[in-house]
């Protein structure tokens, strides 16, 4: 066997062929005991690419079927930017400049490399126009049509010249175009021109196009730190570059940056809210029977399966409340909607409305914690009961208060069911953020790690492929979490020390009167 790369090895039992080394007993054998006859075998699970040729990515082969091993050096792995990994024997490379240069041509590497640099020079130049100045020109062209209908729309007697000028910005706007269009041709065009001819492990040979290739590296010429290098390399770019090849390649930076934008503004939007009601149930409401069926509804709201969430996001926030924007604001776009689908804005809300009780639990109970001393003695030099609450109380409650806020966003992180329905997608052409105007857009469908999670491992039509993505997407999930968690407590133990020195000092300041100075103790400490 060659060019394969082991992924896993497993132990399985094979009816009817005992193994020539079987393993030692109850090493690798299932708990139920195997019939007479019956031996214990090991299988090797190898990594053979060309799926577009082979038709699998894997291929699981008997150990006692491998008559040897061995590791070839020019056993070539390119990283296609599509179609996934193509594994082969290079045969030759072919250049308008060069001609055919043989794999066996000591110059053959030098020229490899050079050749893909300048073919990944020419597709972020593809990108840059694509997205940066074409992108610009299709939205400018886009609120010219805008213009163009709202004025036939108002069909007012003086809009004709309007209406010359929108056509002259709309010509000359498609005259940069069809110039971008062209360029982005040339350079498609010389994508193709310089190819590289593979034998593939079945014994054909293919041939392809440099511009499709992103990268290529010899796995059995690396040394144990280019192993590292290489495993580092990868991690930078599974953090920042985007999927590829229906998710099972490439990288994750859409989802991560969605689920950061998603989670800030929950935490805009759920600290005010949640703050506000924990300090009027807790120090300005009448205790009485209507604040005990608030606390319990607000308890019983922190049950609530996250699908019913979801559901009532989609029904009030994208449905009502979305398409009230649309008509009122963006009625030239309809019927194709503004606001009245799923979005970043409705998915903050959604999962705020979701996670508000617990920040009002975790800030009740802080301020609960606070000791009654700490009020009387305020209130009896002076100070209002508003300035007790700013100054006092919430200083330091303010531990509890971000407890609730860092569990809000670990929770609306890690949640899934509710965003399927209110904005999250398999893959997001556009970020939330970007440099066209008005550079913030909270009307996009945006990607989550979670829901990114899902998809690969049960929607993906090669889900041996995306495994390495499942588990490596999974523990990054895990791992922000984690340190949220981490953070929560960090930061609540080093408030708590603080505002445990800074009210011992303020407890002797209000309780023992400035008599050298004559002043006081409620105006030195509130003014």
């Amino acid at each position: 066997m060659s060019g394969g790369e082991l992924v896993r090895n497993a132990r399985i039992r094979t009816p009817g062929v005992p193994h020539p080394n079987p393993l030692p007993e109850g090493e690798g054998t299932s708990p139920n005991p195997l019939p007479e006859g019956e031996g214990t075998a090991r299988e090797w699970q190898l990594f053979v690419g060309n799926r577009d040729y082979y038709g699998f990515s894997f291929k699981w082969i008997a150990e006692s079927e491998i008559i040897a091993v061995s590791h070839p050096c020019d056993v070539l792995r390119l990283e296609r930017r599509e179609k996934g990994a193509l594994i082969g024997l290079p045969v030759s490379l072919y250049a308008p400049h060069l001609g055919d240069l043989p794999a066996g041509d000591e110059r053959f590497d030098e020229r490899l490399s050079h050749l893909l640099s300048e073919c990944g020079a020419r597709w972020k130049a593809i990108r840059r126009i694509e997205r940066g100045q074409i992108g610009a020109i299709n939205a400018q062209l886009e609120n010219l049509r805008l213009q163009r209908r709202t004025l036939e729309r108002r069909n007012l007697p003086d809009a004709a010249p309007e209406l010359t000028e929108i056509d002259r910005r709309v010509a000359a706007l498609t005259e940069a175009y069809e110039e971008l269009a062209a360029q982005v041709r040339e350079l498609r065009s010389q994508q193709q021109e310089s190819t590289l001819t593979l034998q593939l492990l079945s014994g054909q040979r293919e041939t392809l196009p440099l511009g499709d290739i992103k990268g290529r590296l010899y796995p059995n010429r690396l040394s144990g730190a280019q192993r590292v290098g290489h495993f580092c390399l990868n991690g930078w770019r599974f953090l920042t570059e985007e999927p590829r090849n229906a998710n099972t390649e490439g990288g994750i930076f859409p989802a991560l940056f969605g689920t950061f934008v998603m989670t800030l503004l929950l935490s805009i939007v759920v600290m005010p809210f949640g703050v506000v009601a924990a300090v009027y149930l807790r120090e300005y409401a009448r205790q009485g029977l209507f604040v005990r069926l608030v606390r319990i509804a607000v308890n019983n709201l922190a049950g609530v399966p996250s699908i019913v969430f979801g559901v009532f996001g989609l029904g009030f926030f994208v449905y009502t409340t979305g398409g009230a924007l649309d008509s009122l604001f963006f009625r030239d776009r309809l019927p194709t909607p503004t606001f009245g689908t799923g979005g970043v804005l409705w998915a903050s809300l959604t999962l705020a409305l979701m996670t508000v009780p617990v920040v009002i639990v975790a800030t009740e109970e802080g301020l609960a914690a606070v000791p009654r001393g700490m009020r009387e003695a305020s209130l009896a030099c002076g100070a209002s009961q508003w300035q007790t609450v700013q100054r006092v109380v919430l200083p330091a409650a303010s531990p509890g208060m971000l407890t609730g806020l860092i569990l809000a966003m670990a929770r609306g992180a890690g949640e899934v069911a509710p965003l399927m329905l209110v904005g999250v997608v398999k893959l997001a052409p556009s970020l939330p953020l970007d440099g066209l105007y008005p550079f913030i857009h909270l009307e996009r469908k945006f990607m989550h790690l979670g829901f990114h999670i899902y998809d690969l491992g049960f929607q993906s039509p090669d889900s041996e492929a995306a495994q390495p993505m499942v588990f490596a997407t999974t523990l990054l999930l895990i791992v922000l979490v984690v340190m949220l968690n981490l953070a929560r407590i960090l930061i609540r133990e080093r408030l708590r020390k603080v505002h445990a020195r800074r009210f011992d000092v303020h407890y002797r300041i209000l309780l023992v009167p400035d008599y050298e100075h004559g002043q006081d103790c409620a105006a030195r400490h509130f003014d």
